[in-house]
């Protein structure tokens, strides 16, 4: 029986410094080296994944944007793709405009991977962003709204009080064409809303990746909410200790923190009695 394991990674693989602990890479890269399938499902671009998951060895393809696209780690191939229409895009930019919500703006523009943002518009929470992404060549600052929403866009996020993002949330969320979610920053009073197409959830993407990998079982490994879809999905999941209340409801079971190598000390448990010889 082919399993496949998924982890988050912020708050479930990675520690609280934003890197994965020496000891998960041994024992992950040892058991992917036995034959484990393996990867990460993360709100996180490749580039930025590449960075915090430094020293991981995968061999499958990973699910980044929460599930707006797979891609093979290495090269940055892509596998699967999904975008706003010109219509839901234009939607979208009148709520902020009328909301005076200044996003992040994911896209293609010219055929290269960009994030926009209007730097005369920037609050704490989006410099921090930045601050964090130094050297990032997906970059694009803009004097202004002109270009702001170029491109082929696929992602938005927005950054402030939660009271100013909530109006966001009632209105997308139960808008058939979108996928909203709106959480605060792990170890940080700002609150993040970010706007997806409806069918970019990592719950999509692992049901892609199950189907093309020919897997049988699903387990899941997070710590937030937006892993709740990918926890309804699969057939075991498990909550880190440091996780969400909604999430530990929806979890098979609780594992050790973040902090703590929660994913890998159980993964080490279980993965070659579950896979049997099929990982030797």
């Amino acid at each position: 029986m082919r399993t496949l394991y998924v982890t988050d990674l912020d708050g479930t693989l990675l520690n609280t410094k934003d890197r994965i602990n020496p000891e998960s890479l041994r024992i992950i890269n040892e058991l992917v080296g036995r034959g484990m399938l393996f990867t990460y499902a993360t709100a996180r671009s490749l580039e930025s994944a590449r960075v915090v998951a430094q020293g991981l060895t995968l061999t499958m393809p990973v699910i980044v944007y929460n599930g707006a696209f797979i891609m093979h780690p290495g090269s940055g191939e892509m596998i699967s793709s999904l975008y706003f229409s010109k219509e839901e895009a234009g939607f979208i930019r009148q709520i902020l405009e009328q909301a005076q919500i200044s996003p992040l703006v994911y896209s293609f523009v010219e055929n290269r991977e960009r994030v926009s943002w209007n730097i005369t518009r920037e609050n704490d929470g989006i410099r921090r962003y930045l601050s964090k992404r130094k050297g990032d060549r997906r970059l694009r600052p803009l004097e202004g709204a002109e270009g702001l929403y170029g491109g082929n866009v696929f992602y938005y996020t927005c950054i402030g009080e939660k009271e100013e993002l909530l109006p966001l949330y009632e209105i997308f969320s139960k808008d058939g064409r979108f996928r909203c979610t709106i959480q605060q920053e792990l170890y940080r009073p700002e609150y993040w809303c970010e706007i997806m197409p409806c069918k970019a959830t990592k719950a999509e993407a692992i049901k892609t990746l199950k189907g093309l990998w020919n897997c049988d079982r699903i387990v899941s490994f997070g710590d937030a909410i937006n892993d709740i879809p990918m926890f309804e999905l699969s057939d075991e999941c498990y909550a880190v200790e440091n996780a969400v209340p909604e999430l530990k409801k929806a979890a098979t079971g609780i594992i050790d923190s973040n902090d703590r190598d929660g994913v890998a000390k159980w993964l080490e448990r279980n993965v070659i009695w579950d896979q049997g010889n099929e990982g030797r």
